[in-house]
């Protein structure tokens, strides 16, 4: 076994673990089951990476985030690790060459979907497969008390049965501690063991703002704070009208979300990494598996769904360690806005049948066909040919997906791929057969290295270049090619995909476990309630309100707004929370004025008491009614 230490430096160039991956990695090494809770930019990949790279084996890595898991093999590979990844929308074909590579050791990773381990192809493959370690990245998707619940994650533990002693990591940026039982139950740990990194962020300042105007007090915190910013709001639309309004404003925005072309949205982000754009205004597409150190500022101007989410996003901003700030502007209508989104998150039963039926006819599937084939597939067309509700629409593909019949793909850049499936005597003979084509087959061999091994991708404009014939003629060929079972061609794929997941069956014989629909309806509703106690407390230290709902429980961190304004006011916790205590009972109780309220406490906690209601007055947990007195604002 090598040295981690060695592993570490020789291919991350680092000379130290951050804490606590070393202690992950050499649990792992020892053969223990383990769950690491690390938050966002805490490392997680490399606590598989490396103990996996320390193993002489394969280590099999299962994600859920196609781009995430594209992104961590084109890094892998820049490093001279060899990895590849299998995941809807690939061939059967390709999946099948990229498995034989694995069973003859070409590869140290394999990335796949959740999905593809249920495949009897996958499966039997999977038996062959010298591995050595099971990582589980996003595991939270195994639970359903988690806010991402994924039936196909529940079939990883079978995996088990076939490599009963090789040891499982289970990796989350963001598990209570419910959810974190439950991620070692469900993927059957021999003894529960959990290292938990801490999600305190002393260097991260939490605000929260309750906002008329959100847009100005945008300009007024990107104006005050300098640096990197990323802004969060929940729609599309609303991605170009923010980054419009920046701009108009003078400061440099873009913006990012699925449905820009993957050609784009790479170059933004690039272009956002590099600085040449301050500030990336997005929806929740954006951030993913993206760590850039010197980000200063996250603002959400949509409430986020639950801790969860926001915790993970506004995580993103001061990964350096220096200075930075995660601001949350909302008003009562996103209150409401978030309560109405969750009482559509779970459509009627005979609703969600009609979108698996309509999903039928739009990919022309019949009944009893499509098991694991993939298609193109754009939700805004499905609306506008059958008249669906968006919102509830999507929701029902959700739950759909969640029951295991269908996976959907965001919009993603896959290449064009090519293999020589025939050896090579049967290619020579096809060339002497075939003189039309063989110019193409002769440029194939010498361009794309390593045709016959795996399918390798290409770009038909430079191979019609080498060619020397026009690209339409080129594609014609490897069409013609591919019918002729001669190479297995797969054109580009820049839409969001569809696969069904099991054969179509008549839309009134789709089976739906009602009992864990009404439980993950009831989750929703906690974390919505969570998220809107979030905004709504003005007298509990952020940090210490978030970690707690994590399990984490830390001394106030000085640094948020509710701290630093207990510090103007010169008053401790415990004394402020006395009075928070006594004015929340006696204004829900009755309405006063002013001097009734301060009448009722003791001459000297006066001043302290008035301090006090100015705070939560400006916060408006204390309002004015039509008459003019105080009154609580529940």
């Amino acid at each position: 076994m090598q040295d981690i230490h060695t592993i570490l430096k020789q291919y991350w160039g680092y000379d130290s673990f951050r804490h606590p991956q070393e202690q992950v990695i050499l649990d792992v090494l020892s053969g223990k089951d383990t769950l690491a809770l690390l938050p966002t930019g805490g490392g997680k990949s490399i606590c598989f990476q490396v103990p996996a790279l320390a193993l002489d084996g394969l280590c099999i890595v299962v994600s859920p985030l196609i781009a995430l898991m594209k992104d961590q093999v084109a890094n892998l590979v820049k490093r001279n690790i060899p990895a590849a990844a299998i995941y809807s929308g690939m061939t059967k074909r390709e999946v099948d060459i990229t498995l034989d590579a694995c069973v003859t050791g070409k590869y140290r990773f394999l990335y796949v979907s959740p999905e593809r381990l249920i495949t009897s192809l996958f499966r039997e493959r999977f038996k062959r497969m010298p591995v050595k370690l099971i990582a589980v990245d996003e595991a939270h998707c195994i639970s359903q008390w988690g806010y991402d619940f994924r039936p196909p994650y529940l079939q990883i533990a079978e995996l088990r049965t076939i490599f009963p002693e090789v040891p499982m990591l289970a990796l989350t940026a963001s598990a209570t501690p419910q959810v974190c039982d439950d991620i070692m139950q469900k993927l059957q740990f021999k003894t529960p063991h959990c290292i938990r990194g801490s999600f305190v962020r002393a260097n991260l300042g939490f605000i929260v703002r309750d906002e008329e105007n959100k847009e100005a007090k945008l300009l007024d915190i990107l104006r005050t704070i300098k640096g990197t910013a990323v802004i969060y709001v929940r729609n599309r639309r609303r991605t170009k009208e923010v980054a419009q309004f920046l701009m108009r404003n003078h400061i440099q925005a873009s913006f990012y979300h699925a449905g820009l072309e993957p050609e784009m949205r790479s170059h933004r982000q690039e272009q956002w990494i590099n600085n040449q754009t301050r500030v990336m205004v997005c929806t929740n597409a954006f951030g993913m598996g993206i760590d850039k150190p010197d980000v200063r500022v996250v603002i959400h101007l949509d409430l986020p769904e639950g801790p969860e989410a926001y915790y993970q996003e506004a995580g993103r901003a001061g990964r350096d360690g220096h200075k930075a700030f995660a601001g949350l502007l909302f008003d009562d209508a996103d209150i409401r806005m978030l309560e109405d989104n969750v009482s559509k998150q779970y459509p009627e039963v005979s609703f969600i049948r009609s979108i698996y039926h309509h999903i039928g006819n739009y990919c022309q599937v019949a009944i009893g066909a499509g098991r694991d084939e993939t298609f193109d597939f754009d939700i805004a067309v499905l609306c506008k040919n059958f008249q669906l509700p968006v919102v509830e629409t999507r929701n029902a593909l959700r739950i759909l997906e969640q029951h295991g019949f269908i996976y959907i793909s965001d919009a993603f850049y896959h290449p064009s791929t090519i293999t020589i499936p025939v050896d090579r005597e049967t290619l020579y003979r096809y060339q002497i057969e075939n003189k039309s084509v063989e110019p193409v087959i002769k440029m194939l061999l010498r361009t794309a290295t390593g045709v016959f091994d795996e399918h390798v991708p290409v770009r038909e404009s430079q191979l019609a270049y080498h060619a020397s014939i026009a690209e339409d003629k080129l594609i014609e060929v490897l069409q013609f090619l591919h019918e002729q079972q001669i190479i297995i061609y797969t054109p580009v794929k820049k839409k969001p995909q569809i696969t069904f997941l099991q054969p179509r069956v008549a839309a009134e014989h789709i089976q739906l476990d009602l009992d864990l629909l009404k439980q993950l309806r009831e989750n929703a509703q906690k974390r919505m309630e969570a998220m809107i106690a979030y905004v709504h407390n003005h007298g509990v230290c952020r940090a210490q309100q978030l970690l707690q709902y994590f399990g984490e429980h830390i001394e106030p961190c000085g640094v948020c707004d509710v701290c630093v304004e207990k510090k103007r006011m010169g008053i401790t916790d415990s004394e402020f929370n006395r009075i928070f205590d006594w004015m929340r009972t006696t204004l829900t109780e009755q309405s006063l004025a002013p001097e009734e309220l301060l009448n009722r406490t003791l001459p000297a906690r006066r001043e302290r008491v008035l301090e006090v209601l100015h705070f939560m007055t400006d916060s408006r947990q204390i309002i004015h009614n039509e008459n003019n007195l105080l009154h609580w604002n529940a």
